[in-house]
């Protein structure tokens, strides 16, 4: 499983012209699955989201939580984060998950955040043509990959 995170001052998520999900300071997670993965990694995963400090404190280094700040989570299926770009030049997705493992585990994953976490948990809907808006806050991007803990 491998998240983008991104620390947004705003974000939203926008499908068929209808505003489907929308945070102001947060962070942005574009998750994408692959066939290996399992709630082992959906759990190591969340603690690391709620718990990663990359929120400025009062002295301005990264020094808080998503919850230390009260921030919201905007999460958002993107089964290109397991794009191989190796032959060619069209990406090759075989590494993504089929829908049939994908979907549930990605539901998984936001039932786990919201239970884990007080902060509002926004989404968008798995597959769609999604239109995400974002202000990125620093900027601040990492990836994080449960295969590869480093």
């Amino acid at each position: 499983m491998r998240i983008i995170i991104q620390r947004v001052s705003s974000a939203s998520v926008t499908i068929d012209n209808k505003l489907e999900g929308k945070i102001d300071l947060g962070l942005l997670v574009l998750l994408g699955i692959e066939s290996e993965d399992s709630s082992s990694d959906i759990e190591w995963l969340v603690n690391k989201l709620i718990n990663l400090r990359i929120f400025s404190d009062n002295e301005n280094k990264m020094n808080l939580s998503i919850e230390d700040v009260k921030g919201d989570f905007l999460v958002i299926s993107q089964f290109t984060l397991f794009a191989s770009t190796k032959k060619g030049n069209r990406p090759s997705y075989l590494r993504s998950a089929k829908p049939d493992i994908s979907i549930p585990l990605y539901n998984m994953f936001i039932e786990m955040l919201k239970n884990k976490t007080q902060q509002k948990v926004e989404e968008g809907i798995f597959g769609a043509d999604m239109k995400v808006a974002l202000t990125n806050d620093g900027p601040v991007t990492i990836i994080i990959d449960s295969k590869n803990r480093e």
